[in-house]
């Protein structure tokens, strides 16, 4: 597709990751996050401002990221050490007891992780957000814009429970 007088472009760069014959996926951080936040709390997140500093091999890629309000960021929780298959969410006795995927808790089998969190800045290769529940060093394995014609649903469902969590 072509506009009057300007031609189409593309940068191309290497993907970060790759799958093996076996099946097995592996991926390599994008970035790394830093902020002053040394081991995951509750609650307290909305207030906490993180850079998220991106490989410059792919600081491009974010030119046009700053015409956003909010960004979704992708992370690596590496610092979880238990996997859980049911339980009381945040260990509250008073939460259903239900399946780690009917909830949004870290002690999951894939630690992959995303959050939905405002866009401050934009510097380089580097992104300032905030209230992103996220501790110092996390790897961040990419970044999205929210797009309410993808992201937003109106009139979402979910249990009682959830009004129960400390956010």
């Amino acid at each position: 597709m072509m506009t009057r007088g300007h031609k189409m472009k593309t940068i191309f760069c290497e993907f970060l990751d790759s799958q093996d014959k076996n099946g097995t996926i592996t991926i390599k951080p994008l970035g790394t996050a830093k902020n002053g936040v040394s081991k995951p709390m509750l609650p307290g997140w909305k207030d906490v401002v993180t850079e998220i500093v991106i490989d410059k091999a792919y600081t491009d890629g974010l030119d046009g990221i700053e015409d956003y309000s909010h960004v979704i960021v992708v992370y690596w929780m590496d610092k979880e050490e238990e996997c859980h298959l049911k339980h009381h969410p945040q260990g509250r006795e008073e939460v259903s007891f239900i399946g780690i995927f009917a909830c949004r808790c870290p002690q999951r089998p894939s630690r992959i992780a995303l959050s939905t969190v405002e866009l401050l800045s934009r510097e380089g290769n580097t992104i300032k957000v905030k209230g992103l529940d996220i501790v110092n060093s996390t790897p961040i394995l990419d970044v999205k814009p929210y797009t309410p014609q993808y992201d937003k649903v109106e009139k979402a469902k979910v249990p009682e429970w959830v009004d129960k969590l400390v956010f």
